[in-house]
Order: structure tokens, then C-alpha cells, then sequence
């Protein structure tokens, strides 16, 4: 028969080795959620955003951009070429700029970076792009050498410069207000902070 210090002793080996053939085991459970390692099997497109202004100027500041950039690239000769060049860089930028964030508004991806504060994000694309547009449409409007192609390009520029306009009138209320609400949500925070402190204080008065 084992004394009661080997059956102890062996009880502890038995622990003590279960313990390390846990830890070594490949099948121990995670804590890492699921979903999070299928963030892109979950991508849907957003309808609603698609139909809300933002989706809709965003759709159409992407449209004219790219027939900015087409009717640009139709010119065969220039001279000078400098308001060419900065036009069709700029049509280009914002076609590929713009696209890009559409999609990630319409598959809901801005929602699985949180870090990335998207609505600012935005607004510095709009104001940008509005800037960079008129400026470039300007500069090809006093150069241009009266053919059809320069002559279109620089009406779809002006267009696409108040379609950015206007989009980035809405962009910086929508930054604003939600800044606002940031602010709001602050200072709640901070007042139920103080509130609760403030009960735990009267309801033990040997801390005051």
C-alpha cells in the first residue's frame, strides 16, 4: 500500500503534468472572437449609404473625374503642356482617391478600422480634390488651344469642382456635428463619473 505522503507526491507529478501537457497542447481554447479573423467574409454592400447624398455625390465626383481624365487623355499635342499635365494628374488622383473611399464607405470597411477617423479623412479628400480641381480647370480654361477635347475637359472640371464643393460643404457639417457629439458624450461621462463618487463618499463618510 502507498503512504499518504507518496499518494500526495504522486497526486502532485499527475497535476503537475497535466498542467504542461495542457500548455504544450495545440487545441487550447482562444479568446481571439471569430468574426475578427473573417473581416472580409462579412462585406456587404450598404444600400442605404449608397443612396444617401455622400453615395450619391461620391458616385458622381467618381464619374466625372474618370470622363475628366478620358477627355484629357484624348489631347495629342500641346504647347505649352503644363496645364495638361496638372490637370490629368489631378482627374487622375481624384478618380482613384475617390473610388477608393467609396468602396470602403459602401462595403462598410471604415467600420472594421476604427482607428482611421474616416469623416475627417473625407473631408481632407473633398477640400483637396475642390482646391486642386478648380485650380487645374483654371489653368487649362487660360492655355488651351480651342479643341474640342480641352474644351470639354475643362467643363467636366468645373463640374466635378462644385460636385467636390458641395460635398465638402456637407462634409465639414457632418465633422463638425460630430464633433459635438464627441464633446457631449465627454462631458456625460465625466458628470456620471463625479456623481458616482460622489454618492460612494456620503455613503461612507470615514473616507471624507
Amino acid at each position: 500500500m502507498r503512504t499518504t505522503e507518496e499518494t500526495e507526491g504522486f497526486d502532485g507529478e499527475a497535476s503537475n503534468t497535466s498542467m504542461i501537457s495542457g500548455a504544450s497542447s495545440p487545441y487550447q481554447p482562444t479568446t481571439e472572437p471569430v468574426l475578427s479573423r473573417n473581416v472580409l467574409g462579412a462585406m456587404r454592400c450598404d444600400m442605404e449609404y449608397l443612396m444617401s447624398y455622400f453615395g450619391i455625390l461620391k458616385a458622381v465626383e467618381v464619374v466625372l473625374s474618370l470622363i475628366s481624365f478620358i477627355c484629357i487623355e484624348t489631347i495629342m499635342m500641346c504647347s505649352p503642356c503644363g496645364g495638361v499635365y496638372l490637370f490629368e494628374f489631378v482627374s487622375c488622383s481624384a478618380f482613384v482617391v475617390t473610388g477608393v473611399l467609396l468602396l470602403i464607405f459602401c462595403l462598410n470597411l471604415h467600420i472594421k478600422v476604427p482607428q482611421v477617423n474616416w469623416n475627417l479623412t473625407d473631408l481632407v479628400n473633398t477640400a483637396t480634390s475642390t482646391f486642386l480641381f478648380f485650380l487645374s480647370s483654371l489653368l487649362l480654361a487660360c492655355i488651351n488651344h480651342d479643341t474640342g477635347a480641352e474644351k470639354a475637359a475643362v467643363v467636366f472640371g468645373f463640374l466635378v469642382t462644385g460636385v467636390f464643393g458641395l460635398n465638402t460643404f456637407l462634409a465639414v457639417r457632418r465633422w463638425r456635428r460630430g464633433n459635438g457629439c464627441q464633446g457631449a458624450a465627454q462631458t456625460s461621462e465625466y458628470m456620471r463619473a463625479r456623481t458616482a463618487s460622489r454618492g460612494e463618499m456620503e455613503a461612507r463618510p470615514e473616507l471624507a
